[in-house]
């Protein structure tokens, strides 16, 4: 396969070269990735200044191109400047830190791989549970035979896998459950400040601990030590209201 790698925390990350060291043993793997962290950008695309490619090398001797943009911008550089053909697939993460419920709404990991399923290409985000990480290993061989999976079986236009592996040793993982995308809200809060100079500025924090009361959703799968796997799509329309939308009779 020819496989277009990015993440949304820089082209320094960990996790993106351990997906890059699990798959360019038997493919062709190319790599586009931010400049510098872009965690929760969600979708944005840069419009108002110039984006910027530098060709990066790593001290194991790998190559990417750094791009000073948001990881939508890196698939639609990658796809449109860098790669001579399309890609088979277009992979984003590993991401440290689970990608699941309402968080998915913002992640740049997940938008990645959206952006790419526009294009009409097969993508998976993965994501990692915790973010302090300790082995990408077992999550970049996961992740190498689901893309198999879905080489031979494809994905329908639009709809990317969100995979969130739980952070533990490969015998400790119970197996693999299909489930939902959770819509509870997390506990947030906002801290009012006061800087040196007398501004006030905030600064906006969350439990990432949730509760979870649907045992089929994606974060309560991940907590119970399960890799989850759920079938986003991009068409955001939600066809029910629209039917009933068309008997409100609206002039």
């Amino acid at each position: 396969m020819n496989i277009l790698l990015t993440n949304d925390d820089g082209i320094y990350a960990e996790g993106l070269w351990a997906l890059y060291e699990k798959f360019v043993r038997r493919h062709s793997v190319t790599v586009v990735a931010p400049d510098r962290e872009r965690s929760a950008v969600g979708h944005g695309i840069t419009l108002y200044q110039p984006l910027r490619t530098t060709l990066i090398n790593i001290n194991s001797g790998y190559t990417g191109y750094a791009v000073n943009g948001t990881p939508a911008d890196c698939v639609k550089i990658g796809l449109m400047e860098i790669l001579d053909a399309k890609p088979d697939m277009v992979i984003s993460g590993i991401n440290p830190g689970a990608n699941v419920g309402v968080n998915i709404n913002y992640s740049g990991t997940v938008a990645a791989a959206k952006e790419a399923a526009l294009y009409r290409i097969p993508a998976i985000a993965v994501s990692l549970q915790g973010c302090l990480a300790a082995d990408y290993n077992h999550a970049a061989h996961f992740t190498a035979n689901l893309a198999e999976n879905i080489y031979k079986k494809g994905l329908p236009f639009g709809t990317i896998l969100n995979v969130n592996i739980p952070d533990i040793p490969t015998d400790k993982i119970e197996g693999v459950r299909i489930s939902r995308q959770g819509t509870a809200l997390y506990s947030e809060h906002v801290d009012k400040r006061v800087d040196p100079r007398n501004r006030i500025y905030y600064w906006h924090g969350y439990d990432s601990k949730a509760f979870f009361d649907d045992p089929e959703i994606d974060g309560a799968v991940l907590d119970d030590n399960f890799i989850s796997i759920t079938p986003i799509k991009c068409d955001m329309t939600d066809y029910k209201m629209l039917d009933e939308l068309k008997r409100w009779n609206i002039t």
